[in-house]
């Protein structure tokens, strides 16, 4: 028994004094990169000595008069029913403390509310289970996704010190300019939260959430979807990468002309399908339907072997282009482009031992797309 008690102790001492039982010990909030995270900051900490101070005034005068003022001590107890003066004093001194914390508070929101005079708006458009993020002034719309590895995820491999927060195209933003947001979503409520911007807002169907924000200095600032919004929850990171105002044009030039470039409609080889396609699908279907193609009965139906990729291939792009009503799966004709939705249907009909042998061309593609 002694030697149980002895390896308690001695496991629990080793956990709390590893550097990694401290590694998420963090307790106050972030103080973040703008100038309303600071104010958001100090308005917390304000409101928090001011509790201190409360909690200090009334726990002391209990204390004291549990000790100095105890039977044992010869105190007795005074009898009265009522006094103004005591009424008046713990009516208007909260009354006051209430008017002090208010004051700022409402500064500090009204503050967080105007998103007047901004210089670039974007919407953020929430889907099971990524981020779309369209410059409604500029040339530039794209999706972003979670890149970590599978590996990572299955415990095969080390995880990153980034382990779940890292994308493939993060939300870039310019330094010193104020930045509008406009918040929907596609499908579910989501929540997109970046604390280092001091910016919380919910994503909800048909309705137009909005926000702002203008960040002090570059860098990278990462955040996560704080909404229950299915199975794939935890894996909706966010990414704002912050550049200079010179690097941020260069950045929306090269992205138009690529983008661009990725909605023309050329031919490619069966080899050049294969290998975007498995891209494609890791980032888009695995987390459904799993790396190996096995899927997750009944809710999310296998792929290998399955009718749907070794049926008709029209039939095949048509539900990755329109999804399929009263199920999980969604429609991917505005998140993929042509090239994106050949590569995945010609991967899924020919990995995991399916060998179809045929092949969705991009032109295939853009036809079944357009006629709708």
């Amino acid at each position: 028994m002694k030697r149980v008690g002895f390896s308690a102790v001695s496991a629990l001492l080793l956990l709390t004094t590893s550097h990694s039982a401290f590694a998420e010990w963090g307790l106050n909030m972030t103080e973040g990169v703008t100038r309303v995270s600071h104010d958001v900051h100090d308005l917390h900490m304000t409101i928090f000595y001011v509790c201190v101070a409360i909690a200090v005034v009334v726990f002391g005068v209990m204390l004291y008069s549990i000790i100095y003022h105890r039977k044992s001590r010869g105190a007795k107890a005074h009898n009265f029913h009522e006094s103004t003066v005591v009424e008046l004093i713990w009516t208007v001194i909260p009354l006051i403390i209430l008017v002090g914390m208010c004051i700022p508070a409402t500064a500090t929101l009204i503050d967080m509310y105007d998103n007047s005079d901004a210089e670039i708006d974007i919407q953020v458009t929430g889907y099971q289970w990524k981020w779309r993020y369209t410059y409604l002034h500029e040339e530039v719309d794209f999706f972003s996704s979670m890149s970590t590895p599978s590996e990572q995820i299955d415990n095969s491999q080390a995880k990153d010190v980034n382990y779940l927060l890292e994308v493939d195209y993060p939300l870039v933003l310019p330094v010193d300019t104020k930045v509008r947001f406009l918040f929907t979503s596609k499908d579910v409520i989501h929540s997109w939260w970046v604390p280092d911007l001091a910016v919380k807002k919910d994503t909800i169907p048909g309705f137009i959430n909005e926000s702002w924000t203008k960040i002090d200095k570059p860098g990278i600032y990462r955040g996560q979807c704080t909404e229950l919004c299915g199975k794939g929850h935890g894996f909706m990171p966010i990414v704002v990468k912050a550049v200079s105002k010179a690097e941020y044009k260069s950045w929306v030039t090269a992205q138009a002309v690529a983008q661009a470039a990725a909605r023309e409609v050329k031919e490619m080889s069966f080899a050049e399908l294969m290998t975007q396609g498995e891209k494609v699908y890791n980032t888009n279907c695995a987390a459904c339907h799993q790396k190996n193609g096995a899927g997750m009965p009944p809710m999310f139906p296998g792929l290998k072997g399955s009718a749907v990729a070794l049926g008709d291939i029209n039939k095949h792009i048509n539900i990755v282009l329109k999804g399929v009503r009263s199920t999980a799966m969604s429609a991917f004709a505005e998140q993929l482009s042509v090239s994106d939705v050949a590569a995945v249907v010609t991967y899924e009909r020919n990995a995991w031992g399916n060998d179809k042998g045929d092949h969705a061309s991009p032109m295939l593609v853009k036809k079944l797309k357009d006629n709708k």
